[in-house]
């Protein structure tokens, strides 16, 4: 029988980490806003958004209006790649918009600096190459280590805990070497499901002590992994659906899990999940030997996909 997740985990700050979050990647402003009511409503306490996702304001006003208290609940944005060279105006920005004096984490959004657009400029978020309108306009004179070497001054009054997102092993061991590097990064939010396990990923995060987040767990737009005939077939044999199914091996995984749904049902039961057994978890993690893919695959301009397992 599935039960409303309270499971945790610790951070490297020691702090407490709700393990399901609702996620908010593509929800419009309104659907924002109710979905962001209906999780709290049924027993969320973790929601996750970015500056990216253009709807903070929506979930501050949900959190206020739900009338759960701020110091019960986890919230995590991002910085966007425009801003990397000052992510404390854009955490500022980000704090603003939300209604708030703090969130509980606050992480790169991609290893990835963009050029900063002028005021004016058509495309505020994905500036294109002047040179090369097919490209992105990366900012060459910058990199993921100096965007840290700043993340990690962050006041810690108004950002609990600095993680990043989006960042491969190969990555994450240049910014753990570097010297400018003093914290390491309490999460890491990466895509991760059945079809894309990142194995190597997980395992080198739990030995640096760096909490993984599981983004698109039933596949990102559509859910394409509930109709997959050998996930429907596990999650049949265990009596359960297969969203329960795939939250639940995220969780036997010990990462934290952000399904994004706007209607109010899945999420309410998208947050009800079961202890699986081994050999089931171990029948979902081999799925990729023969289905393996991975749903986002930009060209970013940048090296972000440089892990051998990222290879399909």
């Amino acid at each position: 029988m599935a039960s409303i997740c309270t499971k945790t985990q610790k951070l490297n700050t020691g702090a407490s980490i709700p393990s399901v979050a609702l996620g908010c990647w593509q929800s419009s402003p309104e659907d924002t806003y109710t979905s962001v009511l209906a999780a709290l409503k049924a027993g969320y306490r973790h929601i996750d958004t970015a500056h990216v996702y253009r709807n903070e304001a929506d979930v501050g006003r949900a959190i206020k209006d739900s009338g759960v208290p701020r110091e019960s609940l986890f919230i995590t944005t991002k910085l966007w790649n425009t801003n990397h060279r000052d992510p404390l105006a854009a955490l500022n920005g980000s704090l603003e918009r939300l209604g708030m004096d703090y969130v509980d984490l606050y992480l790169v959004h991609w290893p990835v600096p963009f050029v900063k657009p002028s005021p004016d400029a058509k495309d505020q978020w994905f500036p294109k190459d002047p040179n090369n309108p097919e490209k992105f306009h990366n900012d060459k004179d910058w990199d993921f280590v100096k965007t840290w070497e700043l993340v990690q001054q962050l006041p810690k009054d108004k950002a609990r805990a600095v993680g990043v997102s989006n960042m491969s092993k190969t990555n994450l061991e240049k910014l753990l070497a570097a010297p400018t590097t003093k914290v390491v990064p309490a999460a890491n939010q990466v895509e991760m499901h059945p079809f894309y396990p990142r194995h190597q990923l997980l395992e080198y995060c739990k030995q640096k002590g760096i909490v993984v987040e599981a983004y698109s767990p039933l596949g990102s737009a559509g859910s394409p992994l509930l109709k997959d005939e050998d996930i429907i077939a596990l999650a049949d044999k265990k009596g359960i659906s297969p969203a329960c199914l795939l939250i639940s091996w995220a969780l036997h995984r010990d990462t934290v899990v952000l399904p994004k749904s706007v209607t109010p049902s899945r999420i309410e039961a998208n947050i009800k999940v079961v202890d699986l057994d081994d050999e089931t978890a171990d029948a979902i993690s081999a799925l990729y030997k023969t289905k393996g893919r991975r749903i986002l695959n930009a060209d970013w301009g940048v090296p972000v996909y440089n892990d051998e397992e990222d290879n399909f």
